[in-house]
Formats: C-alpha cells, sequence, structure tokens
C-alpha cells in the first residue's frame, strides 16, 4: 500500500506540474515547439542522469560528473582550434571521461575510499584540469568547427508536429543513450550484477561476483556519458569553457532519486529517471515563461532532492 501511494504520488506531481503550467501559460507551454525546445534542453541531463543512474544502481555516487563534461568540452574545443579533425577531437574527449571515470572506479573499488569522498575529491581535480587546459578562457567562434556545431543545430523534419518543425539531433543522441543505458541495466547480465552489489553487497560476493571489477566498469560508463553530456553542451552553444558543466550534476542526482521514489522497492531505474529529468525541465521552462527568478528553481530543486532522498531511504527501509 505504502509502495503504491509513493509511486503514484510521484506521477500525479508530475502531471500536478504539467497542468499548473498548461493553465498558467495557455498559448505557449504545451506548444509543439516548446516542447521541442524542452527534450533539446534537457538532452545533457538525461545523458548526465542515465550515466549516473549506472553508479547509483549499486548505491555509489559520483559527484564528478559534471566537471568531467567540462573537462571533456574543453580537451575537444582545444584539439580543434590547434586544428585537429573533429573526430579526433571527440575521441579523444570521450577518451578522457572514460580514463576520468575508471580513475573514480579505481579509488572506490580498489583504493577503498568512499565514493562521495573519492569523486568529491576528483571533482575539484577535473575542474581544475579544465581551467589548465583552457587556460582558464572560453574558446568559440572560429575554433569550433561549423560541422562539430552544426550538429546540434540540426535534426530530424517531423511536420506530422507542425510546418518546417524538427527533432533536434541533440534530442535523438539522448533517447539512443538512454536506450543503450535501459540496455545495458535490464538486459545483460552486467546489469544485472550491478543491481545484486546495489542490493546487498556482501551477498554478491559470497555469490562469487567480481564486485571490485565491476563497480571499476559502471564508474568508468559513468565517466564516458559525462563526457559525451560535454561534448553535445559545447556543439549547443558552439563553445566551451571550464565551468559549463557544473550544473549537470546536482540536477543529475535529483532525477535519479526522484526516479527511485516511482520504482516498486525504490531502486533506481533509467525509464524512471527520464521521468525525474522531463520533471526538472518542465519546472525549470515553465517558472522561465512565468519569469519567476533562477534562485527560486534553485530551492524548489533542493528541496526536490531532500524528499526524493526521504522517500527513497523509507522505502529501502521497509523492504
Amino acid at each position: 500500500m505504502m509502495n503504491t501511494l509513493r509511486q503514484s504520488g510521484t506521477l500525479l506531481g508530475f502531471l500536478a506540474i504539467v497542468v499548473f503550467f498548461a493553465v498558467q501559460l495557455p498559448d505557449t507551454f504545451l506548444t509543439a515547439r516548446n516542447l521541442i525546445n524542452i527534450t533539446q534542453q534537457l538532452s545533457m541531463l538525461i545523458v548526465v542522469a542515465s550515466a549516473m543512474t549506472i553508479v547509483m544502481v549499486m548505491g555509489d555516487f559520483d559527484l564528478s560528473v559534471g566537471s568531467v563534461a567540462s573537462l571533456a568540452g574543453v580537451v575537444a574545443a582545444v584539439m580543434f582550434a590547434h586544428d585537429y579533425p573533429v573526430w579526433q577531437g571527440v575521441l579523444a574527449a570521450l577518451g578522457m571521461g572514460l580514463l576520468a571515470g575508471l580513475g573514480n572506479g579505481v579509488l572506490v573499488s580498489y583504493v577503498g575510499i568512499l565514493p562521495f569522498v573519492a569523486t568529491l575529491g576528483t571533482l575539484t581535480v577535473f575542474s581544475g584540469m579544465a581551467f589548465v587546459v583552457s587556460d582558464g578562457k572560453t574558446i568559440y567562434g572560429k575554433d569550433i568547427p561549423a560541422e562539430f556545431s552544426g550538429f546540434a543545430r540540426g535534426g530530424w523534419a517531423a511536420e506530422w508536429l507542425g510546418q518546417g518543425m524538427k527533432i533536434p539531433n541533440l534530442t535523438i543522441a539522448a533517447l539512443l543513450v538512454l536506450i543503450l543505458v535501459w540496455v545495458i541495466l535490464e538486459q545483460t547480465t552486467f546489469g544485472r550484477r550491478l543491481y545484486a552489489i546495489g542490493g546487498n553487497r556482501e551477498a554478491a560476493l559470497l555469490a562469487g561476483l567480481r564486485v571490485k571489477r565491476l563497480r571499476l566498469l559502471a564508474f568508468g560508463l559513468t565517466g564516458l556519458g559525462a563526457a559525451g553530456a560535454g561534448l553535445m553542451y559545447a556543439a549547443r552553444v558552439a563553445s566551451a569553457n571550464p565551468t559549463q558543466g557544473s550544473g549537470l550534476m546536482l540536477d543529475a542526482i535529483a532525477a535519479v532519486f526522484l526516479g527511485m521514489t516511482m520504482s516498486r522497492h525504490g531502486e533506481p531505474r533509467v525509464l524512471f529517471t527520464l521521468v525525474g529529468v522531463l520533471m526538472l525541465g518542465i519546472l525549470d521552462n515553465g517558472l522561465t515563461q512565468m519569469k519567476v527568478d533562477s534562485y527560486i528553481r534553485e530551492i524548489l530543486v533542493g528541496v526536490i532532492v531532500i524528499l526524493s532522498v526521504g522517500v527513497a531511504v523509507l522505502t529501502k527501509r521497509q523492504r
């Protein structure tokens, strides 16, 4: 009974937010153009939150995803500025993200540092590296190739949504990442083992699972996803700076915890994470259109995090 109330309560809250803004903004909120704009704005968060779900399945955290995203963006931009081909800059940024995630995994799995402490430390390290790589400057203009930024401006024609309407490439890319993470977590042995670790780490060890290696790989995938989001952000704004990914971490954690309140046993599920992302995005879009000060949005996100974490903890205690 409590689980049903918890699950339906979050969904009802989501619907209440949609209805509220639809009533307050009848001419703009539910238009196809605004809804597509929301998905494009949320594309980076969808990728980071999906990647964050992978480690949170095991009961871990990665607080460094925002700084990894920033570092990936400036790594690619600096390579572009030195006339490297786009594909090399993209691969270098993704490789850096993978290495950053694996570094977090080594600290957590093999050194034994608590995930919160380890990734809080690497958050600062990667942030500092982003400043060093970029020399503390924003890289933009002719240093960003047109074919790189053009991807973010492009899209697939969707005339059924209205004349001239397109589904943005960034939205499509984000949904492909979401589907990939869903397949990994829900349809593979690797994913089931991650859930086993999150359910009971000691039991997973006794069952013969290589917990350390699994955690290492999970953190590696999360770092890779964060780097991908950083590249998407840099392409969307046609620039890169060492702080542009700083807001992603809190929103990603909030989205995963919101999703956990909709799960039967309070565990992370990537499709529910998507609902959490949409809730945050709709809230942000609606408040922006109503010209509500940005700090109010920050307060609301903080309250949402506290409530969702509280519900998730209470759910686990009842299991």
